[in-house]
């Protein structure tokens, strides 16, 4: 899933594709993912794009005051053309769930693998109709996102600390990767208690969530879409690598699992060399 990272270098590439175009047509693929029924996508047809930002995990198109905005959800992407093919899309089968095309004849599709279809775009006249925006909680990036204002957050939130960083209405934009890295970096069990921990320990996490946040931002600058999801891989430490070393102390990462995602965590950074219990479940193994 595209988190934080990736989501501001899509934003930043579209930006500077986008810059000065106009939008010419906006088709579906998939009766699915627009999640608004007015305006209506001809409404985009003819409209400058006047900026391309993000919000949390999702992606607006400002164009003409009318918004363009989709989150990618688990399995979307966006695929970018310099010269779009010119059939025009039909709702059906096609991995496309939506394209969208410029006066340069350039534009993007936005796709989604799997069978479980999340992707959802919206037309809006103003972002904060769109629910999940409506509901997001602070940017950790942001310049009054304080290391005061983030251990008041803790502290009011009695939950697993890897719950609480995934939480959209609590934090946006990290997800399931980098909470992963985040308390790799801080030498935090995904399982510890947000309003337990101690001000040394606070401290840690809004340093490991700020450095990690930014260090994986500058790394996507710059690249263009395709290799985004590569570049991310390469830049994990422990999400995704169960089985391998530690690069911090050697020891294995180990994974939790459940129903419907998994984690990793190295049980000598983390939790003082106890492994999770690896099953549906947040309790150390007796």
């Amino acid at each position: 899933m595209p988190e934080l990272p990736e989501v501001q270098a899509l934003a930043d590439f579209l930006r500077a594709r986008t810059d000065g175009l106009v939008v010419t047509g906006v088709e579906l693929g998939s009766f699915h993912v627009l999640k608004t029924f007015t305006p209506p996508p001809e409404a985009l047809v003819g409209a400058p794009v006047d900026g391309v930002g993000r919000l949390g995990k999702f992606i607006d198109l400002d164009c003409g005051g009318t918004h363009l905005v989709f989150h990618l959800a688990r399995a979307g992407w966006l695929r970018w053309s310099d010269a779009q093919s010119a059939t025009r899309l039909r709702p059906g089968k096609s991995p496309i769930a939506l394209r969208v095309r410029f006066d340069d004849g350039s534009g993007f599709d936005l796709t989604e693998a799997g069978t479980q279809k999340r992707l959802a775009a919206y037309i809006v006249g103003d972002t904060g109709q769109v629910p999940g925006i409506a509901s997001l909680g602070p940017d950790p990036l942001a310049d009054e996102f304080t290391e005061e204002v983030f251990a008041a957050i803790l502290g009011s939130h009695r939950m697993q600390v890897k719950g609480l960083l995934r939480d959209q209405s609590i934090i946006a934009g990290v997800g399931n990767a980098y909470s992963d890295e985040i308390l790799h970096v801080a030498k935090l069990s995904p399982f510890a208690l947000a309003a337990t921990l101690d001000a040394e320990q606070v401290t840690r996490l809004y340093t490991a969530l700020r450095q990690t946040l930014a260090h994986a931002v500058a790394t996507a600058s710059g690249k263009p879409a395709k290799e985004l999801k590569d570049a991310k891989r390469a830049g994990m430490r422990v999400h995704g690598r169960t089985g391998e070393v530690c690069p911090e102390c050697g020891d294995v990462v180990r994974e939790v699992s459940f129903a419907d995602s998994s984690l990793q965590y190295c049980a000598t950074c983390q939790t003082g060399g106890k492994p999770l219990a690896d099953r549906r479940t947040s309790k150390f193994l007796k």
